[in-house]
């Protein structure tokens, strides 16, 4: 750490062109403590060590260490050196505050106009894990010793080709286990060259936005739907058109406008309603697709975890040749910091989304890849979730009887159907499901407002409230402050016929 002091140190004196060598080895100091490149009791470099790295006399070093010493900069441990302070004085904290509060204001004016509008439309949530956080699994029932033992297993004796940028569309090893296991598990119909790996959800529909996608394009999204595709097509310059989703997924409209280059939809489980689209609007989407020339990107969100009835074969699989780029993801089966997922791509599409792959975001973390392609050839991944099928079902139930218990069971969705890792739960149009929200993360409880999912100004209200993160017991808990919240913001009280 001392070596990385002198160099910083070094580099900041070489800046200061100006004055003698005291007064720029002072500021050099000085200004590397306020932005804390040196950190609050990190060690300096000794006396003699820095003036040989900056190339002047040790006398000269020893006093701008005494003028900061005094100043109240850093202090002296007799026998082990000399260290920066762990509270700058207020006078100076002031001085920088200001000083970056303007320089953040001028680099804030510097944002394309794109990057603002992203900013302005940030949904992301600060906190990612705590109760009732929708769309997370539960990571700590994930099998991390297992898991860890096949990966030293692989990383004992890496392949060279395993350690270096990836340019076939990723692991071959995770390829080929992807393709048996969507057949089987999903439906899905393709060979292991059609599957590219990417790291996450967002980066697929980056990717296939750009290759397909002119600036001033059409593409259709769910209304409601993921925050996350909208904040991507507009920063790719698409037009967006949420069309409404009932009970049987996306509806199409009877006339169109204009044909749109991308239909976005989740099918199997829709996001955040939890609507399963019908075999009749699947076939009528994917004839309106070929006649068209659009391309359907089927999110095959939460399809894992369905509770009750028969699974729901992908769209993909419906018909030979079907015009539709399905994506997946391993952050809702295993753990979201893996950050892969997949793209099973038409043949027609395939060469050129996985050149364009590796030109745009060299893929790689190819280790981690074969790891999860042992994972599931051993049949680890389908025992896992199995498991957590039935974990997420006792919980789903356990949450449901709290709303039936306390609000009352007609304030589930209408859109039920015993699947995905959360429920949704209705609220009068009167009420400010942002405000509960709100205030309910402030404390940890981490329920999402359905308005916020919609586009359009007639978004309906209630809340996204997830169960899969969360014992009974801490469920129960957050619950009742949850109907804390909904009583202090709205006048949820004069609605509803609370039970308790």
């Amino acid at each position: 750490m001392s070596v990385l002091s002198s160099d910083l140190i070094l580099q900041r004196f070489s800046e200061e062109t100006e004055g003698k060598l005291y007064q720029r080895l002072y500021n050099a100091i000085r200004s590397s403590i306020l932005d804390v490149s040196l950190r609050p009791l990190s060690r300096l470099p000794a006396s003699r060590d820095l003036a040989k790295v900056v190339g002047i006399s040790r006398n000269t070093v020893l006093t701008v260490f005494e003028q900061l010493l005094a100043e109240g900069y850093i202090f002296s441990r007799s026998g082990s050196g000399t260290f920066v302070v762990e509270t700058i004085p207020d006078s100076y904290l002031s001085a920088v505050n200001t000083e970056l509060g303007d320089s953040n204001t001028e680099t804030q004016l510097e944002l394309s106009k794109l990057g603002m509008v992203l900013l302005e439309n940030a949904s992301a949530a600060q906190q990612q894990w705590g109760p009732f956080i929708p769309g997370v699994p539960d990571v700590n029932a994930f099998p991390h010793q297992l898991f860890s033992k096949i990966q030293a297993r692989i990383n004992r004796r890496p392949n060279p080709h395993s350690l270096t940028y990836s340019n076939s569309g990723g692991s071959p090893h995770l390829q080929e286990a992807l393709v048996d296991y969507l057949r089987v598990a999903r439906s899905v119909r393709c060979d292991s060259e059609q599957i590219l790996i990417t790291e996450g959800i967002h980066q697929a529909i980056d990717l296939i936005t750009r290759m397909l996608c002119n600036a001033g394009d059409e593409a259709w999204i769910e209304e409601p739907g993921y925050w996350g595709i909208r904040n991507i097509l507009r920063m790719n310059q698409i037009k967006v058109t949420p069309q409404q989703v009932d009970k049987h997924g996306m509806q199409i409209p009877k006339q169109v406008a204009e044909t749109p280059r991308l239909i976005f939809v989740t099918p199997s489980h829709q996001y955040p309603l939890g609507s399963v689209m019908s075999l009749a609007r699947r076939q009528k989407l994917l004839a309106f697709a070929s006649a068209s020339g659009s391309w359907i990107v089927e999110d095959d969100y939460d399809s894992e975890f369905r509770f009750s009835g028969h699974p729901i074969p992908a769209l993909q699989g419906l018909t030979e040749n079907a015009p539709v780029i399905y994506i997946g993801t391993f952050s809702k089966t295993l753990y979201p910091a893996l950050r892969i997922g997949y793209v099973v791509l038409p043949k027609v599409l395939m060469n050129a989304l996985k050149t364009a792959h590796s030109e745009l975001y060299r893929g790689g973390h190819l280790l981690i890849q074969n790891a999860i392609a042992q994972f599931i050839e051993e049949g680890y991944y389908a025992a896992h979730i199995r498991r957590m099928r039935l974990l997420y079902a006792k919980r789903r139930a356990f949450l449901c009887d709290l709303i039936s218990e306390y609000l009352g069971a007609d304030l589930l969705s209408q859109y039920s159907d015993n699947a995905g890792l959360h429920i949704v739960l209705n609220l009068p149009d009167s009420t400010n499901d942002v405000a509960i929200c709100q205030a309910a993360n402030a404390e940890g409880i981490l329920v999402r407002p359905l308005s916020r999912y919609y586009m359009q100004t007639h978004a309906r209200k209630g809340l996204l409230i997830g169960f899969a993160s969360a014992t009974e017991v801490q469920m129960e808990v957050a619950f009742k402050q949850l109907l804390k919240y909904m009583e202090q913001h709205t006048n949820i009280t004069n609605n509803l016929t609370m039970k308790s």
